[in-house]
């Protein structure tokens, strides 16, 4: 079985310990030498230290072990039987904006560290708003030195309340709080005794068990070519690594800039050919005709195509202490392609502190800002939120061949820093992740929602019924509808067995298959909304991502996420169509509760729980919530 690979970055103000907690995870995991801990043991001694000083492990430099600061971005490695992780431990300090958005490029989770004892400071939100922008799509948020506060339980709760709102007005999604010491221990491995009002998950079984691979884009099949090989006249293979997607021989592929249309003829190994590459994989592809490509060329399948232009929107941060300078022209690398760019318009910056948009000429070192280029040849790309590897670029000085600048593509929909200067029309349906054809516009109807909502009688809304199998999902959402027809209410009712005998028919069970059966029913629920119906969704949807992009493209207050949590024995004990014990013995692969995890709703709108109450007070309760929204 292939271990899991997860990435994450840990980001902090100054001495909220960062490091003692990376050092903590990589000791009580054992994943360190004996001879480290015991040179650790000797440096902690010699400078009088009375305990063993764990952040010693993760600060290499010997100017910051002498400074007690960590000045840089270090990158530390760890594995348990269940996952391996990459960690990139990077400063929290104003002046190392840029290092944060390095280490946190690629990762798929971020740590905030707040120390208990001085709350939510502004250094805790700029960490919070770069995640953000950076869509990583887990955020945990650990509340250290709970030690130096007696492990005060409204102490926390006080900083629960304060950073979710903050991060509300962010749209950030899957955050996670909890409580820790990495001094002592307390919940980074194991739980702790000195928090019984603490029930979630310690650091190391959140980080075991979070849906990895869930930023990645499993579906636009991405192939810049790094390479093209020659080894001899019968060979001609075009050698890169997958930035997204997957491909098998025999698909239908198009090579950009030319456009020329080809056929997937191998995908070769150092260990022989693969039925199948998914994103990630380094392969050698060879086409079954003779086309000219050079590196920086890119193949995609035909109808899945990328954008083109020579003309981006983009949000940049910028590295260089020599101010950035509009007036000059940069080296622009995306993916394998090389081509010069000039900025035709700094449009603001991004005061991170505040997170308000102010003007600017210039951009100045950690400074992050929208900024309009056009490049002397196109790029292929895919907005960042759609596609982090495709859409994500650096600027590079062509005197000093330095690294100036990363940058995100942005999309024609509002961006993490657009949520920061208003609401959004109530009626619009929006979502910057939202996949979207090329040379498409939105093409709206004769009527408003408002305006159908009027005709109805009621308000339109999305009710999302997650839960495991036969944990009685449909059961309440029929026996809901049922209710809502005789108040002449207009409904609409999804179901995840009905959709894929049709709609979602050619989708399997890997999580991959799963996310891409959310999206599709989701943009259905959101088009039912729009004519404003009820409609009622019921899914297993064990991921809170998928569940967060469903929620993401209904307006505000219209989508209801309900929770229909059932003991997992007693579903075993029910098991209404034997599903359970097929996947107990083996027959059914990635079944969730079983052999496949379920992430459970963190703040689901309402909590039903089908194996203590009726169907009918069940129906009773999201009645009440209806009418207490002003929905019906």
């Amino acid at each position: 079985m292939t271990i899991e690979l997860l990435r994450f970055t840990t980001a902090g103000s100054v001495d909220d310990g960062k490091s003692t907690l990376i050092g903590r995870l990589l000791y009580d995991t054992k994943s360190l030498f004996e001879d480290q801990i015991q040179q650790i043991e000797a440096v902690s001694e010699k400078r009088g230290d009375e305990y063993v000083d764990l952040a010693l492990f993760t600060d290499g430099l010997r100017a910051e072990r002498e400074q007690k600061i960590t000045i840089d971005v270090a990158y530390r490695y760890f594995a348990t039987p269940r996952r391996k992780f990459i960690i990139a431990d990077t400063p929290g300090h104003i002046q190392y904006t840029r290092n944060m958005v390095t280490g946190a490029s690629t990762a798929e989770l971020a740590i905030v560290l707040i120390d208990a004892r001085k709350g939510v400071l502004t250094q805790s939100k700029r960490h919070g708003f770069i995640a953000t922008l950076l869509q990583i799509p887990h955020i945990v948020v650990a509340i250290n030195k709970m030690d130096l506060v007696d492990y005060d339980e409204t102490v926390y709760r006080n900083i629960v309340r304060d950073y979710s709102d903050f991060v509300s007005k962010l749209n950030a999604k899957n955050v996670t709080f909890i409580p820790v010491s990495a001094l002592e221990g307390d919940n980074v491995v194991d739980p702790s005794p000195k928090t019984p009002w603490y029930e979630g998950p310690t650091l190391l079984h959140h980080l075991e068990h979070v849906n990895v691979g869930a930023s990645r884009n499993q579906t636009d099949f991405r192939f810049p070519v790094q390479y093209v090989l020659r080894p001899n006249q019968d060979f001609r293979g075009y050698a890169g690594q997958l930035a997204s997607g997957r491909v098998r021989p025999g698909d239908e592929v198009a090579v950009f800039p030319s456009g020329l249309e080809s056929t997937i003829k191998e995908v070769v190994t150092a260990n022989g050919n693969l039925e199948e590459a998914v994103a990630g994989d380094s392969v050698v592809i060879t086409l079954a005709d003779e086309i000219d490509i050079s590196r920086g060329d890119m193949i995609v399948r035909t109808g899945n195509l990328p954008q083109k232009s020579n003309e981006i929107d983009t949000t940049i941060c910028w590295m260089s202490e020599d101010a950035f300078d509009p007036s000059k022209t940069y080296q622009l690398q995306h993916t394998t392609r090389l081509v010069r760019a000039m900025v035709t318009e700094l449009t603001y910056k991004i005061d991170v502190d505040t997170l308000r948009r102010t003007d600017a000429d210039v951009l100045k070192l950690n400074e992050i800002g929208r900024v309009q280029l056009t490049t002397t040849r196109p790029l292929f790309y895919d907005r960042y939120n759609a596609n982090r590897n495709t859409g994500s670029f650096i600027l590079i000085d062509p005197a000093t061949n330095n690294t100036v600048a990363a940058g995100m593509i942005r999309g024609e929909s509002r961006d993490v820093d657009d949520l920061l200067d208003g609401e959004a029309d109530k009626n619009a349906i929006t979502a910057s992740h939202r996949k979207r054809s090329a040379n498409v516009v939105w093409e709206a109807g004769a009527l408003s929602v408002s305006e159908r909502e009027a005709l109805n009688g009621h308000k339109g809304a999305v009710l999302w019924f997650t839960g495991l199998s036969g944990s009685g999902k449909s059961t309440v959402a029929k026996l809901l509808e049922r209710k809502l027809y005789e108040r002449k209410v207009h409904t609409m009712f999804l179901d995840g067995d009905n959709l894929r005998h049709g709609l979602n028919g050619d989708l399997g069970f890997a999580p991959e298959d799963r996310a891409e059966n959310i999206r599709r029913v989701s943009e259905v629920a959101a088009l039912g909304y729009s004519h404003g119906n009820i409609v009622l969704c019921s899914f297993i949807s064990p991921y809170q991502r998928d569940r967060d992009f469903a929620r993401s493209i209904v307006p505000e207050g219209q989508f209801l996420e309900i929770y229909a949590k059932c003991d997992l024995d007693v579903l075993k004990r029910r098991d209404p169509k034997g599903l359970y014990a097929k996947a107990l013995s083996g027959e059914i692969k990635n079944f969730t509760g079983i052999s496949a995890p379920y992430e459970a709703p963190e703040n689901p709108e309402l909590v039903i729980e089908t194996d203590v109450a009726t169907p009918d007070a069940l129906v009773a309760q999201l009645i009440s919530l209806l009418e207490s929204r002003g929905i019906i």
